[in-house]
């Protein structure tokens, strides 16, 4: 294979606050390729996060999400939303369960159990 998954990129308005609050969130490094426009969270394990200045936020639902698993959802949950991200919903499906939150900028992603396949 040639290809490798080198970052996933993010539409915003503001990718010097948004890059901040993921590298944060996440425990990343910071990356600023070109400041107030291109912006990396280095991760150790796995793609960066990159965020990129749009004039305009992309309007709906985001056609792509991230998920994450945590050994205790419900302490990790309550960590984002002090942090600023916002709960919008609770799932389940059998016994997988997750919740839905988004990130200051609206952006939608998941924490379900980290032992779920």
């Amino acid at each position: 294979m040639t290809l490798a998954a080198v970052n996933i990129t993010v539409d915003t308005t503001d990718p010097d606050t948004l890059a901040q609050w993921w590298a944060t969130a996440l425990g990343g490094q910071l990356n600023p390729l070109a400041p107030g426009f291109f912006v990396i969270v280095d991760l150790p394990n796995g793609p960066g996060l990159a965020f990129q200045k749009v004039d305009d936020p992309t309007p709906g639902k985001n056609r792509v999400h991230l998920d994450f698993g945590a050994a205790d959802v419900g302490a990790e949950v309550e960590r984002l939303v002090g942090l600023g991200a916002t709960e919008t919903g609770r799932h389940s499906m059998g016994d997988f369960a997750w919740v839905v939150l988004a990130d200051p900028d609206g952006n939608a992603f998941c924490v379900a159990p980290a032992d779920h396949p």
